[in-house]
């Protein structure tokens, strides 16, 4: 498939910078498009001379997913790459880049879905946790499943040290998953997703 990747970002941009890394995948980005204005991500895009762009939300959540799918179609997006992006986008855009926008969330999913699944793991006193790439759904954090490895809760961690295991498996599971959707090898039946792997 190849094609023009978006990568939705929020915040520091440790996963955007993973991919930007990657060889196989940095060509392929064309836009980094942050919620918020002046978060390290967007700074990572300029430096890689990347085109960043913000749109804040304004209204309700409908007004933001139609201005994020104008923006993406306006610059011939093929694929989407939810890394870190705080935001739940609605059908605009989940209906144009459905099956091709992939979301990297820190659990093993369906296990604590939303915004603080770290701190939720270490509150919850579970021994394991995780990482997940999924496609993205009209749900929060429910797409079909792609990849996913566990992460081990130790004894005395805290959301900072525990969080900084998760951010390492998260730099390595996108980018492998990201590949598989550039070479078109994400193949999705009903609710199960998998990667085929190539003779």
């Amino acid at each position: 498939m190849g094609g023009r990747i978006a990568v939705l970002v929020s915040g520091a941009g440790t996963n955007l910078q993973a991919l930007l890394e990657d060889t196989a995948i940095r060509p392929h980005i064309a836009l980094v498009l942050s919620d918020r204005p002046g978060v390290r991500a967007l700074e990572r895009a300029d430096a890689a001379r990347i085109e960043a762009l913000t749109i804040e939300p304004r209204g309700d959540r409908r007004a933001l997913s139609v201005a994020v799918a104008d923006a993406l179609t306006q610059r011939g997006i093929d694929l989407v790459v939810s890394a870190g992006y705080m935001r739940i986008l609605g059908s605009p855009v989940v209906d144009r880049w459905r099956h091709r926008w992939l979301n990297v969330h820190p659990s093993l999913l369906p296990a604590f879905p939303g915004m603080h699944a770290v701190a939720d793991a270490v509150a919850a006193g579970v021994k394991v946790t995780g990482v997940t790439v999924h496609l993205v759904d009209e749900g929060v954090d429910s797409g079909p499943i792609v990849l996913q490895e566990p992460v081990e809760v130790r004894d005395g961690d805290d959301w900072d040290s525990l969080e900084a295991r998760i951010h390492a498996t998260e730099h390595r599971l996108l980018p492998r998953a990201v590949r598989a959707m550039l070479d078109d090898r994400i193949v999705v039946d009903g609710r199960r997703a998998r990667i085929e792997v190539t003779p």
